[in-house]
């Protein structure tokens, strides 16, 4: 089986430190979507390093998305604090607050300058405006002209559908949906230089693809910024996809669409719904998966390197 030595996880959650009341209203905000979390949720950095250590993982990405800005910013604020503290073991994907285009710009300004971010976390949906609204213009301008990684993921907390929990299966959905319209808004084609990551191996994308190529070009199917068939996996395969939650069933498909080298790994580390016993089944499936080299599986954890220069270079200057 292939070591997991020097990999960076892209996809770790985690949430500032709150009060009892917080944390008692935070479970009961779960369980009123049908997210029926066992006890309230805690995350703690120490935690996350020995499971990290267990794992024999690196470096993990944090990234927490609260609804509304300052939260937001408080939650970006933190998050650059642990990393300040574990510059080695950390990095940070500053949230954006996409409902809003000036505040999202003044996020990534601050986030640059004063948080040192690796890079942004952006929902799926915001508060009711998908990432692939036209408003967001020139928050992906200035997103394209910095050369941005931009981590993308759905709204977990959303309400749940068919009285089940939205992680379970409508993340996927809502993914797909977000994806699919970038892809028609032309996103892919014209801020090339936005690094797309998304989570959950893409969800349903890699294999919507053949489908959407076949037929998301036909005259009955709107398409106002005219994309061309040749330029729907064209555009597609330039996504970098994690192996958050999946298994391996998925990573066929992944692999088919965007190629080794940009499947990435992502645990979903710190939210209620994962456990270390489903992270580690995760990656030990992924480990073992035949569908792949040994080399190409080893290199999983090492394929966000070149994203991350920064990072790479803490981990580099670390005791």
């Amino acid at each position: 089986m292939a070591s997991t030595s020097g990999w960076i996880d892209i996809h770790g959650h985690f949430n500032p430190p709150r009060s009892e009341s917080a944390s008692q209203k935070a479970w009961q905000d779960l369980k009123d979507v049908r997210f029926m979390a066992p006890k309230p949720y805690e995350w703690n950095e120490h935690d996350i390093l020995a499971y990290l250590d267990r794992a024999g993982i690196s470096m993990q990405m944090l990234s927490y998305i609260p609804k509304n800005i300052d939260a937001l910013k408080q939650s970006n604020d933190f998050g650059a604090s642990v990393v300040g503290r574990h510059p080695s073991r950390f990095g940070l994907l500053a949230a954006l607050p996409t409902n809003d285009p000036a505040a999202c710009l003044q996020e990534i300004r601050r986030a640059q300058t004063e948080l040192h971010a690796d890079g942004f976390a952006v929902t799926c949906c915001y508060q009711g405006v998908y990432f692939s609204d036209p408003i967001l213009e020139p928050v992906l301008k200035e997103l394209n002209k910095i050369g941005a990684v931009v981590f993308l993921h759905p709204d977990g907390f959303a309400p749940p559908v068919q009285g089940r929990p939205v992680p379970i299966s409508e993340v996927f959905f809502e993914t797909t949906r977000t994806v699919v319209d970038m892809l028609y808004a032309g996103i892919f084609r014209d801020y090339t230089d936005i690094k797309f990551i998304v989570a959950h191996c893409g969800a349903a994308v890699p294999i919507l693809a053949d489908r959407l190529e076949l037929l998301g070009t036909e005259p009955w199917v709107p398409n106002p910024h005219g994309i061309k068939k040749k330029e729907i996996k064209q555009h597609l395969s330039t996504l970098f996809l994690d192996t958050a939650g999946t298994g391996c069933a998925p990573l066929a498909a992944a692999i088919g669409l965007v190629g080794c080298d940009h499947i990435v790994y992502g645990a979903d580390c710190g939210v209620p719904c994962s456990t270390e016993e489903t992270l580690e089944d995760n990656r030990k499936s992924i480990l073992a998966y035949e569908g792949m080299t040994r080399e190409e599986r080893q290199a999983i954890g090492h394929n966000v390197r070149a994203l991350f220069p920064q990072a790479v270079e803490r981990m580099r200057s670390a005791p």
